[in-house]
């Protein structure tokens, strides 16, 4: 019997996070990225079924070289990729490139493009937009259809439970993450901690949702603001993050006490919510008792907590809303600078330390949110904070002295955050500038001018 097969014990779970323990000259580099697509024609979020829908977008995809087809029943949900790559579904029809473990922000920039060259041909040829940005700018939720995914009809009915935005995180909300390595228990509580404090600073920086509903919203990134209404038990800032005796273990009894989506039998998804996986590990799971849990189970239960930072076998950064190619390579450079460097981790450690307290970085994510650089946490102001681990970020790329074929650093990557420093304004306000100025009011303008 494999080791996924067999009850779960806790030291297994602390285990699973420990093997994903790797030394540093084996550190790699995980982008993922979603993109909204929507009909030419009409300017609608496209379906999943229909001659040119989301189903048939995965099917021209496949018919290149090296992916092969992730179905549940009929449906076609996903591809992978013998690189390592994948590509998946949002609930909405976001289209999402989680991509290969990679050496350097050349190759991950690299695959970016190439993606998105592919995406745009098959775009192109089916009449559709593809549209980078952290909320729809126009679609209402009742627009959008959902893709044919057990886990997401489950999710939908638990969402409205525990907050009013959760379902708009689930249909109208792209965004654009890193997943970076960590050699020891102690190197990644740093790491942790250094990143979930500086998280409100990439959400300022990546602020590129202004638009609700058609028209200006109240927030510079309203995918920010609709994590801070999702589901209390499972997002934002961890209670134990900055305790003493942080760690793989607390960090696992944290996920513990998150209330669980599903259980995964025999090609089903079973309806747990809201139960416990405490009461799962003692086989008292309603619905399920004398049922244990495997180490498949935790797997899938580590995927269901989306707080600012999330740990699993490596560290998701989460704070960025979606954005154009620049900002994809953007996002993990500004990562990679700063946690892949001893120096520039030290570095942001101490710069970010007065800030290590849940209640100031709460505060920070509705602030970031709303006024993007302008916003604070505690009583800095976000560009200010912003513009130090730019620079702490450009020093440890240019440590990092990785050189693509023209010989130019990785530093090259964070031009598009060093030009809204420069500027002193965010994408969003940018865009807000443009519809209230040259497009007149017209948010379908922005299919015109903001599409890949």
């Amino acid at each position: 019997m494999s080791d996924n097969k067999k009850k779960l014990e806790f030291d297994q779970i602390i285990d699973w996070f420990k093997s994903g323990e790797k030394k540093k000259n084996d550190w790699l580099i995980g982008t993922e990225h979603e993109k909204f697509i929507f009909n030419k024609d009409n300017y609608e979020r496209t379906d999943y079924n229909g001659q040119f829908g989301i189903g048939k977008i995965l099917d021209q995809i496949s018919l290149n070289d090296n992916w092969s087809e992730i179905k549940e029943g009929d449906n076609l949900i996903g591809l992978k990729h013998v690189s390592g790559s994948s590509i998946s579904l949002e609930p909405g029809g976001q289209f999402e490139l989680s991509g290969a473990p990679l050496k350097n922000l050349h190759q991950t920039c690299k695959e970016a493009g190439l993606h998105l060259q592919l995406m745009k041909k098959i775009a192109d040829h089916f009449e559709l937009l593809i549209l980078g940005l952290g909320h729809d700018p126009k679609s209402s939720r009742n627009d959008i259809k959902w893709m044919p995914k057990q886990r997401y009809k489950i999710m939908r009915e638990y969402m409205p439970k525990v907050g009013k935005l959760g379902l708009d995180m689930m249909l109208r909300t792209c965004t654009i993450q890193v997943n970076l390595d960590y050699s020891s228990e102690a190197d990644m509580i740093k790491k942790f901690q250094t990143s979930i404090a500086l998280q409100s600073v990439s959400t300022a920086l990546f602020a590129n949702s202004p638009f609700l509903d058609g028209k200006p919203g109240k927030f510079l990134s309203q995918r920010a603001f609709v994590w801070t209404d999702t589901d209390k038990d499972r997002t934002g800032v961890p209670n134990n993050i900055f305790m003493d005796n942080f760690g793989y273990k607390s960090w696992s009894k944290y996920l513990m006490s998150v209330p669980m989506y599903f259980v995964y039998r025999d090609g089903k998804y079973i309806d747990v919510s809201g139960q416990s996986f405490s009461d799962f590990m003692l086989g008292k799971l309603d619905g399920l008792e004398g049922e244990f849990p495997t180490l498949s189970d935790w797997q899938n239960h580590s995927t269901v907590a989306f707080p600012e930072v999330r740990l699993k076998q490596y560290l998701e950064m989460r704070g960025a809303d979606g954005g154009p190619w620049s900002r994809i390579c953007a996002l993990p450079a500004l990562w990679v600078g700063l946690l892949y460097d001893e120096k520039s981790l030290n570095d942001a450690y101490n710069l970010s330390k007065d800030f290590m307290q849940v209640n100031i970085l709460e505060k920070a994510r509705l602030s970031a949110a709303k006024e993007g650089l302008n916003g604070f946490i505690g009583k800095v102001q976000i560009k200010e904070i912003a513009k130090e681990i730019l620079n702490i970020s450009y020093q440890g790329l240019k440590r990092r002295n990785n050189l693509d074929e023209k010989g130019i650093s990785e530093t090259q990557y964070l031009d598009p955050l060093l030009n809204i420093i420069d500027n002193d304004k965010t994408s969003a306000e940018e865009l807000l500038e443009r519809y209230n100025n040259v497009w007149s009011g017209n948010i379908n303008k922005i299919f015109e001018k903001e599409v890949f």
